[in-house]
């Protein structure tokens, strides 16, 4: 329903009660900044009670307004600018204890991501990665930062591990020699890069097995990914909060090191000697 939600008001426009229509209106108008009004705030809004905004939703279809709430976020996600997204959560921050509200929908995205990743997607996540001739990692701008992690970790773990960064010239420069027998993870949330998209269709034309991690159904990387993980960032005004999938992260880099079994454990012997020797984390000093 995320999808047509401005179309199913517009379609039921004549069965509205007054009030309601004065809602759909507002919404119609301002989809963007209704999006992340509470109930009480769009009622305010509008002058209606917050019982009509409630019993609006319910008409639309949906068990309540914070499924409606969700459903214009979801359509709306990949599209706002950075000034839009201060302005919508302007009220859903003023006046708040900023840093509990933060930590707050920091843990409820993690919730969410427990309750709705399936195991057998995951798995094959993983068992798709084990099995690459060769893995490449894309991800631009906010992401960047979770394709680094990913790429520090995964190094250690695997020998053939390609982290691509840079421009779009030098992007399909590295991609040049994908195949098919490689994977590409490609980690991309609203607003979706341009250049992620182009690095997964390039990668997907030549025959390589697509891995995306990604916030929803709706979004481009998993339209065109073989395989997925859907986790939920949250946008807190300008700022791409990024707690949920960095944890989704942390569970693929231990399953992977897990299906390397004793692999990992010499690996890891083997670097602690390296680090020992070069003294790069200094010596644990005498009690």
């Amino acid at each position: 329903m995320a999808k047509n939600i401005l179309h199913t008001i517009e379609k039921n426009m004549s069965g509205f009660s007054k009030g309601q229509k004065l809602i759909a209106h507002f919404i119609l108008e301002n989809y963007d900044k209704a999006a992340f009004m509470t109930a009480s705030k769009l009622g305010k809004t509008v002058q209606v009670s917050e019982s009509t905004v409630v019993r609006f939703a319910t008409q639309l279809g949906y068990d309540g307004y914070p499924s409606m709430q969700r459903a214009l976020q979801e359509m709306i996600r990949g599209k706002l600018t950075s000034l839009q997204r201060i302005e919508a959560s302007d009220g859903a921050l003023a006046g708040s204890d900023l840093l509990t509200n933060v930590l707050q929908r920091d843990m409820e995205k993690i919730r969410i991501a427990i309750d709705q990743t399936d195991t057998h997607d995951f798995e094959r996540v993983v068992d798709t990665v084990a099995a690459a001739r060769k893995i490449y990692i894309v991800g631009f701008r906010s992401s960047s930062f979770l394709a680094g992690y990913l790429n520090f970790y995964f190094r250690m773990i695997f020998d053939n591990v390609v982290l691509v960064t840079g421009g779009e010239a030098g992007l399909f420069d590295q991609l040049f020699r994908v195949a098919p027998e490689d994977v590409l993870i490609t980690i991309s949330f609203p607003r979706y890069s341009e250049l992620a998209i182009k690095a997964v269709q390039f990668a997907k034309d030549r025959g390589a097995t697509i891995v995306g991690l990604t916030d929803s159904e709706m979004s481009p990387i998993y339209q065109l990914s073989t395989c997925s993980l859907l986790i939920r960032n949250e946008m807190i005004s300008f700022v791409d909060s990024l707690a949920a999938p960095m944890s989704m992260l942390n569970a693929l880099i231990l399953a992977a090191a897990r299906k390397k079994g004793a692999d990992i454990s010499a690996t890891f012997t083997e670097l602690e000697h390296v680090w020992d020797r070069f003294g790069i984390f200094g010596k644990v000093a005498d009690e």
